[in-house]
C-alpha cells in the first residue's frame, strides 16, 4: 500500500510518499511559492538526484496537481499512475479541542477546521485548500487529517486555562492549544526507547526549535504543558514571531502608531522574532555568519533566542518535579550546535552537563545521538523528528480500522528493534564524512 501526505502551508506544498509494505520512503518533495508566482518544484526520488522544475501554481489545487504530474513524470517519477496510492494523509495546525487524535476527513471535520481559522488564521485556511485540493484530485481514496494540538489534549486545566474572564473559554474556547504535536509524539516516543523505559513511566523536556519553535512538559508519557497558546504565537523567539510579550504591547503600538489589529497581529507573526531582531535574517546559519563578522545586532538576537529556551527548560524541570532526559530536536535543534552551545551552557544547577565535543559533532538527521556528559544527572538526546511518519502511520492505522488514541497505540518507531531504512542509509555517508558520530549514536538501553 503506497500513502501519501502532504503539509499545506500559506505558499508551499510538502510531500512524501511512503511504500507500507515495504517501509520504504519512495520519494519527498515540495511546491515552494504557491500563490506567489515563479513556483517551482523540488523533489527526490530515493536512490536519484533531486529534480527540480519551474511551474507557475497560482492555487494549492495546481500545486497538487503538480506534485501528482512529477510522481507519475516517465523520468522524474516513481509511480506509473495514481491508482497505486490508496491514501492522503493531511498536516492540519489546529484542531481546537474537538480533536484527541487524528480522523478520516469528513463533512463534520471540514465544518471543525473551518471553525479554527481565527485562532490559526496563517495556517488552517492553507491546511484546508491542501486537502479540498486533493480531494478534487484523488477522490476515490480516503483523506486523514493529523492535527498538531491533538497531542496536548492530555493537558490538565492548569496548564491550558489563561487568567481571563471564564466566559472567554466557554463562549470562545480561549485555552492553550499547543502545537507541533506530530513531532512531540514522535520524540517522547523515541527518547523512551532509548532510555529503556515504559513510556507513560517517563517525564521529558522536549524542544522542538525550527523557524517556528515550541517547548513541551512531557509527564508521564504524556504532554502536560507546553510554550505555545491559543495560536502558534507564544512562547519561544522564533523565526518571525515575537513569541512571549506583554499583552499590552499591541495596544501601546496600535495608539502610537495608527496601526489597525490586522496589522499588529501580521506585525508580530510575520515581521518580528529574530527577523525583527536582526533587520532581516531569519537561517540561524546566517545569524551566525553575521556574528563572526561581528553584528552586534546577530549577537542579542542568539542571546534573546537561547535566554528564552533556558528559562522554559528551567520552568518545566520545576512543574515536572523530575526529569528523565532533555531532547532538542528540527532544524535547529538537530544542526545549530552553537546555538544548542547557548542553550545548554550554565544549565549544571538542574543537574545538565553537556560535552563541547559531542555537541559540535552531533550534525546529522540520520542518527539519534547524546550529547551530554556521563555525570550529567538529565540525558540530553539529538532525536531527529519524523513528522512524515506519524501521518503516515496514523493514516494507514485509520483506513485499516486499528488506530486509537496514542495511549492506546503501539507505533512502529516506539519498538526497541525498529529502523529507519532510509536514514540508516543515509548515516553510512554520514559515518564517512564525519567519523566521531559513531562514538556519540544513542542506543536503546
Amino acid at each position: 500500500m503506497v500513502i501519501l501526505t502532504l503539509n499545506c502551508g500559506s505558499s508551499s506544498v510538502k510531500y512524501q510518499l511512503f511504500n507500507w509494505d515495504t517501509q520504504d520512503v519512495l520519494a519527498v518533495g515540495g511546491v515552494e511559492k504557491v500563490t506567489q508566482g515563479e513556483s517551482f518544484i523540488k523533489h527526490r526520488a530515493m536512490g536519484r538526484d533531486e529534480y527540480t522544475a519551474s511551474h507557475d501554481c497560482p492555487t494549492h489545487t495546481d500545486a497538487v496537481d503538480l506534485i501528482v504530474k512529477t510522481l507519475t513524470d516517465p523520468r522524474a517519477g516513481v509511480l506509473k499512475d495514481m491508482s497505486v496510492i490508496k491514501a492522503v494523509g493531511h498536516r492540519v495546525v489546529h484542531g481546537g479541542d474537538k480533536f484527541t487524535k487524528s480522523v478520516i476527513v469528513d463533512d463534520a471535520a471540514m465544518k471543525a477546521f473551518n471553525e479554527m481559522k481565527e485562532m490559526s488564521p496563517l495556517h488552517n485556511p492553507a491546511n484546508i485548500m491542501g486537502i479540498e485540493a486533493a480531494k478534487k484530485i484523488l477522490p476515490d481514496v480516503p483523506h486523514c487529517a493529523i492535527m498538531d494540538t491533538a497531542w496536548h489534549q492530555t493537558m490538565p486545566p492548569s496548564s491550558y486555562l489563561y487568567a481571563v474572564p471564564w466566559e472567554w473559554y466557554e463562549k470562545y474556547q480561549v485555552r492553550r492549544y499547543g502545537f507541533h504535536g506530530t513531532s512531540f509524539l514522535y520524540t517522547a516516543k523515541r527518547a523512551a526507547v532509548l532510555l529503556g523505559k515504559d513510556p507513560f513511566k517517563t517525564n521529558l523536556i522536549i524542544c522542538h526549535l525550527g523557524n517556528g519553535s515550541s517547548v513541551n512538559a512531557v509527564k508521564n508519557g504524556v504532554s502536560f504543558d507546553t510554550s505555545m497558546g491559543i495560536s502558534p504565537l507564544e512562547g519561544l523567539v522564533m523565526g518571525t514571531r515575537s513569541g512571549d510579550m506583554d499583552p499590552a504591547l499591541p495596544f501601546y503600538v496600535m495608539r502610537k502608531t495608527g496601526m489597525s489589529a490586522q496589522e499588529v497581529e501580521s506585525a508580530l507573526n510575520k515581521k518580528s522574532g529574530l527577523l525583527g531582531l536582526t533587520g532581516g535574517l531569519t537561517d540561524r546559519r546566517d545569524i551566525e555568519a553575521a556574528v563572526q563578522k561581528g553584528d552586534k545586532r546577530a549577537e542579542l538576537a542568539q542571546d534573546i533566542e537561547a535566554h528564552r529556551v533556558k528559562k522554559y527548560i528551567g520552568a518545566y524541570w520545576a512543574a515536572l518535579g523530575s526529569v528523565d532526559a532533555l531532547v532538542l530536536t528540527a532544524g535547529v535543534g538537530e544542526f545549530a550546535w552553537f546555538m544548542r552551545k547557548k542553550i545548554l551552557s550554565g544549565l549544571e544547577g538542574i543537574g545538565i552537563v553537556f560535552d563541547e565535543n559531542k555537541n559540535k559533532t552531533a550534525m546529522t538527521r540520520n542518527a539519534e545521538t547524546l550529547i551530554s556528559k556521563p555525570e550529567s544527572k538529565i540525558p540530553v538526546f539529538i532525536i531527529p523528528t519524523d513528522e512524515e511518519l506519524v501521518m503516515t502511520e496514523d493514516t494507514y492505522a485509520l483506513i485499516a480500522g486499528t488506530y486509537d488514541v496514542h495511549t492506546n497505540f503501539i507505533y512502529t518507531f516506539q519498538l526497541r528493534g525498529y529502523k529507519n531504512k532510509g536514514r540508516a542509509e543515509g548515516l553510512k555517508s554520514d559515518l564517512v564524512k564525519n567519523p566521531g558520530l559513531k562514538d556519540i549514536i544513542a542506543l536503546p538501553k
